[in-house]
């Protein structure tokens, strides 16, 4: 799973699997959901974020820090 956020277009990524995502849905307005060949779920990008959700309290909960990496600088 792959967590991405850019401030500038305030957009939330969540990667769900390491897939190529072949077609897109907005589900409900600003939830756009990404899927493969096969029709799953590959990534959810959420809009305008920071007004749907406090990204400070953004927190991973049930991974081992072996798992976990920081993004390059």
């Amino acid at each position: 799973m792959e967590i991405q956020y850019d401030r500038a277009s305030d957009m939330l990524y969540i990667g769900l699997r390491s897939r190529p995502s072949v077609e897109s849905e907005e589900v409900v307005p600003g939830i756009v959901l990404d899927y493969d060949k096969d029709n799953g779920v590959v990534g959810i990008e959420i809009t305008d974020s920071s007004k749907l959700a406090d990204l400070t309290r953004l927190e991973v909960q049930g991974l081992t820090t072996a798992l976990l990496k920081q993004p390059a600088r």
